[in-house]
């Protein structure tokens, strides 16, 4: 198991938040040190490597993992006190929060011989969505197989709604065509590129079935005004189609913590990179120098460090509380898909319904989520009104346990749907993240070890590694 470093008078800092779960740490180690490239004789520099990884979120523990395969020596640096990137856990009065409510979906093709899924201890949230519609009446739909005990209800809303349910299959018959060996990427990309509200209104499609759908999908793309493009949002509903998405058992931080135990170099944690400089990175006081670097940051870090054009982003905000008394959600996503929504949240849930691991014995953990825009977070008593309003309760006897607001949650996808950006941007500097691939945990993983690969086919064969061992050669999807 990898071990981090943090830097050792960084412990006793005030009000830092405690990840979960813990990970070993040890005393920041001597400058001098360094790793298979020996002992550093260039002038100025602190430290040799092969490859110096900036971020130590999904991505770039990834990236990591496939240049050591290929037998290279990396120095992981991470800016924060933990591993993850913008997936972190930490841990409240016996509650499990994430840094914003995000799932993990096991029918993520990336995840195969990467992430060992059954270790995780999935909790599923129930396959299916309950909506607030026009009149206080709440609307059950789900998915045919995943969830029977929805099949009644999901049944009679379509039937009631037959010219309503035509127009939504037209937009989603992309998903249920035969592609006869073709991937659905592939099915999509040769469509016009289309936003998701354009492609909703072509078809005709109106009324509550569009609505639960644009709400719903509100809260995965964190926009709500249709301008994602349709190939991507068809791509994710094909991803909730597969598989049932949850929650790891110690909370969505295992995630990251399980790829960082399997590197053999440590990760420096409190690490911030300050400048990159050719083929040089200077972090904490410290000069590293390699063959190679990659920035595995979020977008406008790595806008920052490479001296590139920033893409857009999304944001969001997520308050946490204990409830005495749980709503009867049935582990489901609860939406506001009336006409005109009560207020600013996009989705809530009683996570401890679907995660029991998340609330202490005997208590109930609520999430609600809005999206943020800079400057306009909206106060935690109105999501608390709008939450219980959708829920169909009384919240005041919630207790606030966290808010987290993260202006740049995800990479914007726009039409025209680009999914595979660059990674090797030349002169020894290559970039991954999910701003170069989808903006998901799949185009996290995807983009790193699409920049691994990129990195050993820049710097060549390294010896004694065997024919095919090179990361990224694997079989198209």
């Amino acid at each position: 198991m990898a071990e981090v470093i943090r830097r050792a008078d960084d412990g006793a800092r005030a009000g830092r938040s405690t990840p979960h779960p813990s990970v070993a740490r040890s005393g920041w180690r001597d400058r001098g040190e360094t790793g298979r490239a020996g002992r550093c004789h260039t002038s100025g520099v602190d430290q040799e490597t092969d490859v110096v990884v900036v971020g130590a979120g999904l991505a770039g523990l990834r990236c990591a993992l496939e240049l050591e395969r290929a037998g290279l020596d990396v120095v992981v640096l991470e800016a924060a006190d933990a591993v993850g990137g913008r997936i972190r856990t930490e841990e409240v009065d016996g509650f499990l929060l994430d840094r914003g409510f995000q799932l993990l979906n096991p029918a993520y093709p990336e995840l195969e011989g990467v992430v060992d899924v059954p270790a995780l201890g999935l909790q599923p949230f129930g396959a299916g969505v309950v909506a607030l519609t026009d009149g206080a009446k709440h609307l059950r739909l789900g998915h045919p197989l995943h969830a029977p005990r929805l099949l009644g209800s999901t049944l009679l809303a379509g039937g009631r709604r037959p010219g309503e349910l035509a127009a939504m299959l037209r937009w989603a018959r992309p998903l249920s065509t035969p592609r006869r060996h073709r991937r659905l990427a592939d099915v999509l990309a040769a469509r016009p590129a289309r936003t998701r509200r354009e492609a909703l209104d072509r078809v005709g499609a109106d009324g509550v079935l569009r609505r639960v759908v644009e709400r719903f999908l509100a809260g995965v793309l964190l926009e709500d005004d249709g301008s994602t493009a349709d190939d991507y949002a068809q791509l994710l509903l094909w991803m909730f189609v597969r598989a049932t998405p949850g929650l790891p058992r110690a909370g969505m931080a295992a995630l990251p913590h399980q790829l960082a135990a399997r590197l053999t170099r440590p990760v420096h944690l409190d690490t911030a990179a300050e400048v990159v400089s050719g083929r040089r990175v200077r972090a904490a006081g410290t000069t590293y120098a390699a063959r190679a670097v990659v920035v595995a940051t979020g977008a406008p870090d790595a806008a920052t460090l490479l001296r590139t054009e920033v893409p857009g982003t999304r944001g969001v905000s997520t308050a946490w509380w204990s409830a005495p008394e749980p709503p009867p959600t049935h582990a489901l996503l609860h939406v506001d898909a009336r006409t005109e929504p009560g207020g600013p949240v996009v989705n809530c849930a009683v996570v401890s319904d679907a995660a029991p691991s998340y609330a202490p014995p005997g208590a109930h953990l609520v999430q609600a989520s809005a999206l943020l825009a800079p400057g306009r977070a909206a106060p935690e008593a109105e999501l608390r009104r709008h939450a219980g309003e959708i829920l169909g309760t009384d919240p005041s006897g919630w207790e606030l346990l966290r808010r987290h607001d993260v202006v740049h949650a995800l990479p914007a996808q726009p039409a025209p749907f680009s999914a595979r950006r660059p990674v090797d941007l030349g002169a020894g500097h290559f970039v991954c993240g999910d701003h170069r691939d989808t903006a998901s945990i799949q185009g996290a993983l995807v983009s790193g070890r699409r920049a691994a690969a990129a990195v050993v086919d820049s710097l060549g064969p390294t010896p004694g590694l065997s024919p095919g061992r090179a990361p990224g050669r694997r079989a198209p999807r």
